[in-house]
C-alpha cells in the first residue's frame, strides 16, 4: 500500500513539474508581436508622456519588449505643443520623438490640425472675435511649418487632419471648415508637404467602417488627388465595442480605401467591453454621460466568460488585419494596459474597462499568444 501512495506522488511532482517547465519555458519564449508581425505590418502603441520621459518602467518594458511603433496620445496635440500663438513648447514632444530614435521605433506625429484640444487663440483675435480666413490659414501654416519642420526626417508619418467628417458623410462644422471652407484639408496636407516632402501624410477617422463616412472620406480624398495633393495614407480608428461595428462592415472600408490607392492603418485599437449609454458613440472625445453603477458592471475584473468573448472578439479582428496585411502597414494600439486606457473615463467617466492586449497587473492576455500563433502561420 505504501508503495503504491509513493507512487502516485511520484506521479502526482512529475506531472507539476512538467506544467511548470512548460509554463516557464512560454514565459521565457522569445516569441513577440513585433517578431511575429514582421513583413505583414508595423505593430505599434500609443504612450502617453509619463512612458515617453521613461517613469513609468513597467509599461515601457512592454512598450520595448513587443512594439516596433510608437504614436503619442497627446504630447503633440496643438493644446499642447502650441498653447499659445507666439509660444511653442517642445518640452514632451522632443521627449517622445527622443524615445522613439532610442528604441528603434517607427515614429508616428499626432495630430496637427484637429477641431478638439486645439487652443482657443487659435480661431480667435485679440477682442475674442473669429479671425479671418486669411490670418487663420496664416496660423495653420506656421503652426504645422514649425512643428513638422522641426522634427523633419525623424518623424515618419503625421496625422495631418483628423476627424473632419460626420457619420453621414457630410463635413464636421468645425472652426476649421466654418472659416476657411473645406480648402482647409488641401492646405493642412501642402504646408506638411512643404515642410517634410518625405514623411507619410495621412488622413486618420473613427467609425471608418461607417458606410456614410465611408463614402464621405473616400469622396474627399479622391478630391484631394484630383487637385494633385500628397496623401499617402488613411487612418482607420480602431475604437471598438463588443456589438459594433461589424467584421463585415470593416472589411468593406479597408477594401474600399485601398482602392484610392493609399497605404491603410488601424491606427488607435482598443475594444471596449462595457456598455454604451447610448448606442454607437463613435469616439467623439467631447461625448460625455453621468456616472452610473450599472454602466460600470465590472469594477473588480471580467467574469472568464466576458473575456473569452473579448479575446474571440478582438482575435476576430486581428485575423481581418492579417488577412489584409497587403493593404495596412501599421496596427496600433491606443494605449499599453488597461490601467492607462482612456476607455476607462469615456464616455463615463470612473469605469473599469479591459480594451487592450495587456492587463492591469501588466501581463499579456490570451490574445497575445494568438495573435503571434496565427501570423506566423501566415506566409509574407
Amino acid at each position: 500500500m505504501k508503495t503504491k501512495i509513493k507512487i502516485q506522488i511520484f506521479i502526482i511532482l512529475v506531472t507539476v513539474l512538467a506544467v511548470s517547465c512548460s509554463i516557464n519555458k512560454s514565459q521565457l519564449s522569445s516569441d513577440t508581436l513585433k517578431d511575429a508581425l514582421k513583413g505583414k505590418f508595423l505593430i505599434g502603441v500609443a504612450i502617453n508622456a509619463n512612458q515617453a520621459a521613461g517613469k513609468d518602467t513597467a509599461s515601457i518594458k512592454i512598450v520595448k519588449q513587443q512594439f516596433n511603433s510608437i504614436t503619442p496620445e497627446n504630447c503633440m496635440k496643438s493644446e499642447v505643443i502650441h498653447p499659445q500663438e507666439d509660444k511653442f513648447d517642445f518640452t514632451q514632444a522632443d521627449q517622445y520623438v527622443k524615445f522613439g530614435e532610442d528604441h528603434n521605433m517607427f515614429i508616428v506625429g499626432h495630430t496637427l490640425i484637429w477641431h478638439s484640444q486645439t487652443p482657443p487663440w487659435f480661431f480667435v483675435d485679440k477682442e475674442g472675435k473669429d479671425v479671418t480666413r486669411e490670418v487663420l490659414i496664416e496660423r495653420m501654416k506656421k503652426h504645422i511649418s514649425t512643428v513638422v519642420g522641426r522634427y523633419k526626417g525623424r518623424v515618419k508619418s503625421w496625422d495631418v487632419v483628423n476627424e473632419a467628417i460626420n457619420d453621414d458623410g457630410s463635413w464636421r462644422q468645425s472652426k476649421f471648415y466654418k472659416i476657411i471652407g473645406e480648402d482647409y484639408i488641401r492646405l493642412a496636407f501642402q504646408f506638411a508637404h512643404e515642410a517634410d516632402p518625405n514623411a507619410l501624410l495621412c488622413y486618420n477617422d473613427y467609425s471608418m467602417a461607417n458606410p456614410g463616412k465611408r463614402e464621405g472620406v473616400i469622396k474627399m480624398i479622391k478630391k484631394l488627388q484630383e487637385q494633385g495633393i500628397k496623401v499617402d495614407g488613411i487612418g482607420m480608428q480602431g475604437h471598438l465595442s463588443m456589438d459594433y461595428p461589424t467584421v463585415s462592415e470593416e472589411e468593406k472600408s479597408i477594401i474600399a480605401f485601398s482602392k484610392l490607392g493609399v497605404k491603410l492603418m488601424i491606427t488607435e485599437l482598443d475594444l471596449s467591453v462595457l456598455p454604451s449609454p447610448k448606442g454607437n458613440v463613435g469616439a467623439d472625445v467631447s461625448t460625455s454621460y453621468k456616472y452610473k453603477k450599472e454602466m460600470n458592471p465590472y469594477p473588480n475584473g471580467l467574469p472568464d466568460s466576458v473575456a473569452t468573448r473579448w479575446n474571440n472578439r478582438m482575435n476576430d479582428f486581428f485575423k481581418l488585419f492579417l488577412k489584409h496585411h497587403d493593404k495596412i502597414i501599421r496596427v496600433t494600439l491606443w494605449g499599453v494596459t488597461d490601467v492607462q486606457t482612456w476607455r476607462n473615463n469615456w464616455p463615463v467617466p470612473g469605469r473599469s474597462d479591459y480594451p487592450l492586449l495587456f492587463d492591469r497587473n501588466y501581463k499579456p492576455k490570451p490574445i497575445v499568444d494568438t495573435i503571434i500563433k496565427e501570423a506566423k502561420e501566415i506566409k509574407n
